[in-house]
């Protein structure tokens, strides 16, 4: 009985051992199973550096994230096309509509009637200073009015007395060399009449170029309707004659100006019509007439200058905004069409999302590599990484990118 009692300790101490080891070796296998892996963790540390290194290519979607994220794919078709460079382009004032309106002569700023941004009328003042050069061309002015008013004078009274002298020549009541005597000093009358016409005009004309008032100061009005873009003119400040104090330009038309490499520019003649896009109106093409293309390359640049004209009459486009001008190599592609939005930016490569549905609404998403060929009416022409029978996601890519950048950055 005693050796019984003594033995009976044992016998539990060795079964509380084994019920230890027991939920211990549960535990492990438990935590392998949520690692995916019946490996213990300390085995599975290297294959997870290994998906470290490399980035997922495939993300799968639940149908709760398929709908909240709008995704929608397609079969792609195979299309072909004329291979297209994209060029960096820029929107600018049109040079034959603006107008920059500098000072004529040295003078004060006394007042700016307008600010940048307000729509003006021709004729409609824009800046007012005072100049010494103002109010002597206005003193001229007045000067060339009385001092044509005297001639007219004379020349009528001239004009008088040679009639009234030919009269009596003829009435034999008057000497031949009276009626001489009196056509010169009607000639001379007349002619120092023209002068003072002429000075009158060009005094005028001093006054209007410079723009003068019945005040005697200056008042630079637009030369044409626009908008205003800059405003040079302070107040107060003293100018010189050609400071540039206001630019105004009508924006119903744009330049597009273009720095093509040479075999794109090869292609484009005047006259003919180029697309491009801008960041306001993403997914839009918009097309501009071609009005010269440079004959050499510029020689910081290499490249050729290209200007096209924009019809802005709606106002879409802002001057000075970036564009993307796409310009036509004149190669013939084939390859897959899909709509732009489907192409997105991963890792700074072009990428589009091909879809493969588990059945349940749900997807797996295959990121692939792509190359883009040429891009017309809102669609892109993908020459290298699909392939027939694709299914790729035309709406919602950009959700999907996102759960791929989502899923970069939890990795690293």
């Amino acid at each position: 009985m005693m050796s019984h009692k003594t033995f009976a300790p044992g016998v539990a101490s060795f079964a509380t051992g084994i019920r230890k080891l027991t939920g211990r070796a549960t535990y492990l296998l438990a935590l392998s199973a949520c690692n995916g892996s019946d490996k213990l963790p300390a085995a599975n540390a290297t294959a997870g550096d290994t998906a470290k290194a490399a980035p997922k290519t495939v993300l799968a979607f639940s149908n709760d994230q398929v709908v909240h994220g709008c995704v929608k794919w397609e079969t792609v078709t195979a299309n072909s096309g004329a291979a297209t460079a994209e060029i960096p382009a820029q929107l600018m004032p049109n040079d034959d509509r603006t107008s920059r309106v500098s000072a004529p002569a040295e003078g004060r700023v006394v007042a700016v009637h307008v600010k940048p941004g307000d729509r003006v009328a021709a004729g409609q003042a824009l800046v007012t200073l005072q100049s010494s050069e103002a109010s002597t061309a206005s003193a001229n002015l007045l000067k060339a009015n009385a001092d044509f008013a005297a001639r007219k004078a004379a020349a009528t009274y001239a004009k008088s007395a040679r009639d009234r002298a030919e009269r009596l020549l003829i009435a034999k009541a008057a000497a031949l060399q009276d009626v001489e005597r009196a056509r010169a000093d009607d000639e001379l009358a007349q002619s120092l009449l023209t002068q003072a016409q002429a000075e009158v005009g060009r005094a005028t004309a001093a006054v209007r170029q410079l723009g003068v008032t019945e005040s005697g100061a200056m008042v630079l009005a637009s030369p044409t309707a626009g908008v205003v873009l800059d405003r040079d003119a302070v107040p107060g400040a003293v100018v010189s004659a050609g400071t540039l104090l206001m630019t105004v330009s009508d924006p119903s038309t744009l330049w597009l100006n273009i720095s093509a490499n040479e075999n794109a520019a090869r292609t484009v003649r005047p006259g003919s019509r180029i697309q491009f896009s801008v960041a306001s109106a993403p997914g839009k093409l918009f097309e501009a007439r071609v009005q010269s293309v440079g004959v050499a390359l510029d020689s910081a640049t290499r490249t050729v200058p290209i200007r096209a004209l924009v019809e802005n009459r709606n106002g879409l486009f802002r001057s000075a905004i970036y564009a993307t001008a796409l310009i036509e190599s004149g190669e013939k592609l084939s390859g897959f069409s899909v709509p732009d939005d489907a192409v997105q930016l991963l890792d700074e490569k072009p990428v589009v999302f091909v879809a493969r549905p588990d059945g349940k609404g749900g997807a797996a998403f295959e990121r692939r590599n792509v190359e883009v060929g040429s891009k017309a009416a809102g669609r892109s022409l993908i020459t290298r990484g699909l392939s027939a029978g694709d299914l790729v996601v035309t709406e919602g890519a950009f959700a999907v990118k996102s759960e791929f950048a989502r899923g970069k950055m939890a990795e690293g």
